[in-house]
């Protein structure tokens, strides 16, 4: 959990609103938002939450991810609208790091809430649909499914109609997002086997989740 929130926190500060590019063969110059490189971190431990300790326990853990980006941006506008100290003269510069825009701040909760959660609920019943079997098949899956959920909400909210963002960039970065989450899903499954298979072993964990409610609206395992 902690590392879950950790990831999901410096994802939101550092990554979420700037757009890099890479240069691709045959194709030149591609936007992606910088948050790629780490967010999907998130879904990974998501994935390792839900695949061994069960849907509820993961349920737990998105609300406190949630609770901690809604106090972080809570935070950041407190401090931010604080009147600077005679003579402090970094006030733009701090306005310009740790200023929160209100609709990006709602459009990350909203996308993060709804992906994570949308994630832990495919991998649970795919995981009861394949009776354990093919761990790949449920964290790609399931990632599938959940970035793409979490693209959808986000950049739409947060970007369509801003200055700087016309309406095909917009496209091509929630689409270069969803690939490259699926992409880096794809490309660490051997570590997520690894961690996976130790946990089960060294807690004697493996939770089937045959009787969960699986509505996200509660916290109770």
């Amino acid at each position: 959990m902690a590392a879950f929130v950790a990831i999901l926190l410096l994802s939101n500060v550092i990554g979420a609103g700037k757009v890099a590019t890479v240069r691709l063969p045959l194709v030149g110059d591609w936007p992606f938002g910088a948050g790629i490189l780490f967010f999907p971190l998130s879904y990974v431990i998501g994935d390792v939450l839900t695949e061994v300790y069960g849907y509820a326990r993961a349920r737990r853990v998105i609300w406190v991810g949630t609770a901690t980006v809604l106090f972080m941006a809570a935070m950041a506008a407190i401090v931010v609208a604080l009147p600077p100290a005679p003579g402090w003269t970094n006030q733009p510069a701090y306005e310009a790091e740790f200023g929160q825009v209100p609709r990006i701040v709602l459009a990350s909760v909203c996308a993060f809430w709804a992906g994570e959660f949308v994630n832990a609920f495919v991998l649970a019943r795919m995981k009861l649909w394949t009776r354990g079997q093919h761990l790949w098949a449920r964290t790609i899956g399931s990632t599938v499914v959940g970035q793409g959920v979490d693209s959808l909400i986000f950049y739409p909210l947060a970007f369509w109609g801003a200055d700087g963002w016309s309406d095909a960039l917009v496209l091509r970065v929630l689409a270069t997002q969803w690939v490259l989450k699926v992409a880096w899903e794809v490309a660490l499954t051997p570590v997520t086997y690894l961690v996976v298979g130790a946990l089960k072993r060294s807690e004697g964990v493996d939770v089937f989740d045959a009787d969960t409610d699986f509505t996200p609206f509660r916290t109770r395992l």
